[in-house]
């Protein structure tokens, strides 16, 4: 059941709500490609995702700074030798990655339409601001939400502030979501409520090890946020 105290539930956006490490996966592939007259393509995946971890404070989250990742790998297992004609194909890469469509999962509107007969409903997502409103308004779920947050990062800072600016305390806050480092503890740090949903790929860089060591719920789909809000 969800809890009497709770006013305001949290939606993460990226594969809560629709799809989007596939894409990344997918793209990541067609780098690797481009790649592999330099480095076989494990090697090149682990380049790739230790340059895109250092460049999080500088680019954040989302397919820029991803396509950016991208062209400083290539420059740098090719030695700076990387032909442009490579690098525009980088670009075009990064590009069909933000263009890409939005595929809803797990019959979200009905689950958004039942919540919010009873509940305020927001979104909390992390990522860069234009792709993130680009997604939201390409998704059409909008009008579900009575706030949209999109954040530069998901610590529990992130989520201080924005209790604050909701005005409500931390126990009237349930944060869903399909990472248990973002979307579940930092929240459950705070003193706030979060279910976990998970997703069938997850970045690496999402992944938490011990989880045994925390206690949370964790629902198989989002459909079943019904049944425990009744």
């Amino acid at each position: 059941m969800i809890s009497e105290k709770i006013k305001i539930i949290a939606f993460d956006a990226d594969d809560t709500l629709w799809v989007n490490e596939p894409y990344y996966r997918e793209t990541e592939k067609k780098f690797c490609r481009l790649m592999e007259g330099y480095l076989p393509e494990e090697q090149t995946m682990e380049e790739l995702l230790s340059i895109e971890i250092s460049n999080i404070d500088l680019f954040g989250y989302g397919a820029k700074g991803f396509t950016l990742s991208m062209i400083e790998t290539a420059i740098r297992i090719s030695k700076s030798d990387i032909q442009s004609e490579i690098i525009e194909k980088i670009i075009v890469l990064g590009k069909e990655l933000i263009e890409k469509p939005i595929e809803l999962l797990d019959d979200i509107v009905p689950v958004l339409s039942k919540l919010k007969q009873d509940f305020k409903l927001i979104l909390a997502t992390k990522g860069d601001l234009l792709d993130q409103e680009r997604k939201l308004r390409k998704s059409g779920l909008s009008d579900y939400f009575d706030h949209i947050e999109i954040m530069s990062d998901k610590k529990e800072s992130n989520y201080i502030y924005l209790i604050r600016k909701l005005g409500i305390k931390a126990e009237e806050f349930l944060m869903i979501g399909n990472s248990v480092k973002s979307d579940v503890l930092p929240i459950i740090a705070i003193g706030g409520q979060a279910i976990h949903v998970p997703y069938h790929i997850t970045w690496q860089h999402e992944e938490v090890d011990n989880l045994d060591m925390f206690q949370y719920l964790t629902i198989n789909k989002l459909s079943d946020l019904i049944a425990i809000s009744v």
